[in-house]
Parts: C-alpha cells; sequence; structure tokens
C-alpha cells in the first residue's frame, strides 16, 4: 500500500512559524531563526512530507526555505492571493488560526512545483536587484517632489538625486560583476539584451526573478508573470479581461521594456498598431504587447537564438 502524503503548511511570521502537517491535522510553533528551522527539520526527516508551502512574505520565508532546501526537503512559495481565493472558495475566513491550514489544503489541491535550489549568489544577485529598484522608486519619487518643491529645498532634492543615481550606478556594476559568475548568464543576457526594449537591467532581472523563464509554455509563463487575461465571465454575460497575480516585479519591468518596444522593436509596435488601429485601448493593448515579448523572450531562451529582425 502507497503511504500517504503529507502536506505541509507554513504560516510565516516575522518572530515564528506556525506549522500544519496535513492529513495528520498536527501543529507545530517554532521561532523564525536557522535554529528554529533546524528543528522543524528534524520533525519533518521521518515523516519526508511530499511539500512544505508557504505564502510569499517578502523576505520573512528567506531562512525557511534555504533551510529546507539544504536539506533536500521539497519547499514552494505560494501566491497569497491565491491562498486567500482558495480560503475563501472553502468558506473560510483566513485569520491566523486558519493560515497554516488553509496553505497545507491549498498546497494538496494545485499542482505546485517545488521552488529549485538558490544558490548563495544568485541570493545575493536577488537582493541586489531588489534594492536597485527600491532606489529607482526613491528617485521617481524625489523627481516628482522637485517639479514642485520650493526654492529653499531644490538644492537638497537634487543633491539626493546625484547621489541616488550614483547608487544606482554602482548596483548596475555589481549586478552585471556578479551576474557574469553565473551559469549560462552571458549567453543568456546576451539574448535577452538582442532584443530592441530590453536592456541590461531588464534583462537581469528576468534572470534574476524568473528562472523559468525558456522551461515553460506560452500560457505557463503568461500566468506566472501574470500576463494572462483572466476571464470575468458569467453565463451569456461577457466580463472584462483582467491581469493580476504573478511577479510583479517581472511585470512592472516587462511594461517598461514594452513601452520602448512599441516604438522601437518593428514586431512590437506592429503588432501594437494593429491593434490600436482595432479599436483596442491603448492600455489593453500595451498588455497584449507585454504577453507577446514575453513569449518571444520564452521561446528564444528555449532555443538558445538571438532575436533576428524580420525580413
Amino acid at each position: 500500500m502507497t503511504p500517504e502524503k503529507t502536506w505541509v503548511g507554513v504560516d510565516v511570521s516575522k518572530a515564528s512559524l506556525d506549522v500544519y502537517l496535513l492529513p495528520q491535522g498536527t501543529t507545530l510553533q517554532v521561532s523564525n531563526t536557522e535554529a528554529g528551522v533546524q528543528e522543524l527539520i528534524a520533525q519533518f526527516k521521518p515523516i519526508a512530507p511530499h511539500l512544505v508551502v508557504a505564502e510569499s512574505t517578502g523576505g520573512l520565508e528567506r531562512t525557511l526555505v534555504c533551510g529546507l532546501q539544504s536539506a533536500a526537503i521539497p519547499v514552494a512559495i505560494a501566491n497569497p492571493r491565491k491562498v486567500k481565493g482558495f480560503a475563501t472558495a472553502l468558506g473560510k475566513a483566513k485569520t491566523d488560526k486558519l493560515d497554516a491550514e488553509v496553505i497545507a489544503r491549498f498546497a494538496q489541491s494545485v499542482n505546485l512545483q517545488a521552488q529549485a535550489m538558490i544558490t548563495a549568489s544568485a541570493q545575493q544577485l536577488s537582493d541586489l536587484v531588489h534594492r536597485r529598484q527600491q532606489l529607482v522608486e526613491i528617485q521617481v519619487a524625489e523627481k516628482n517632489r522637485l517639479s514642485r518643491a520650493s526654492t529653499i529645498v531644490q538644492a537638497d532634492i537634487e543633491e539626493h538625486l546625484k547621489h541616488l543615481e550614483q547608487r544606482i550606478d554602482s548596483l548596475n556594476q555589481q549586478i552585471q560583476t556578479l551576474g557574469q559568475q553565473q551559469a549560462d548568464w552571458q549567453r543568456k543576457d546576451q539574448i535577452l539584451q538582442s532584443v530592441k526594449g530590453i536592456g541590461s537591467v531588464t534583462a537581469a532581472l528576468c534572470l534574476v526573478e524568473l528562472p523559468e523563464l525558456g522551461k515553460l509554455s506560452e500560457k505557463q509563463i503568461a500566468r506566472l508573470v501574470g500576463v494572462a487575461p483572466i476571464n470575468h465571465d458569467s453565463g451569456k454575460h461577457k466580463g472584462k479581461r483582467m491581469i493580476a497575480g504573478g511577479r510583479t516585479r517581472v511585470r512592472c519591468g516587462l511594461y517598461m521594456a514594452t513601452l520602448v518596444a512599441t516604438r522601437h522593436n518593428p514586431v512590437i509596435r506592429d503588432f501594437y498598431q494593429r491593434l490600436l488601429a482595432k479599436g483596442k485601448l491603448k492600455l489593453v493593448a500595451l498588455v497584449a504587447c507585454m504577453r507577446k515579448l514575453l513569449v518571444i523572450l520564452n521561446a528564444m531562451i528555449r532555443d538558445n537564438k538571438l532575436w533576428q529582425d524580420p525580413v
């Protein structure tokens, strides 16, 4: 008789990890520290869980993920919105007490894939890319303030902007230097940057935040990033198609790249113009172009081919 699979849901907070084992119904709580994770690993070893799942919490789950992967225990990160939707479908309010159990049941019901092992250098790259994005957001905010600032503070804002520009340039250099040390990075970076609209920053973002690029189908990669339209139909009523969820950072970077591509990339530019000619709203057309650009990048990485302009 095949032993029953064990699914583990983990509710991650800054201080603790609340754990629920399904179907056993066992609950555990440990500190969100390396020592706490080692305690969990000791509990998991005899059970050999089929999959441990935690929600994405902006980095609080990192100690858990790294510890479990080092112990060869399969772990996956779930989108919080999808878990919340699953909880609603079950008729349960997603409270603190229900979190770990809901995540475990979500893991059992949805075909999540275990996350690939993250190397130390890959994690460093991810941290650098995230930090760069934070500084860019601050830079944009400061530029907006400058346009309406009084004379007495303009010099201070301008000085801050110069400092931010220097820090962003430094991070760009660090990202490229560390990226060159990664397996296949140089070739993949070359492929991505051969596409008009994709620069070094967007290429690095894709390589760090979307390691599945080139390994999934068109529909899968579009859903993963969150550029696949979601239907809101009911009976004969045809609702609006919307995009949601997915890899937000990748989607934001892809949006900026698509804006450039609609002007300078012949394939994306022509596609965009055809959609506008059909009466599509500009934002709708841009989202469609984002999906097309992503699908092109996915195919190029899969086939190990550089971009070629159409004849």
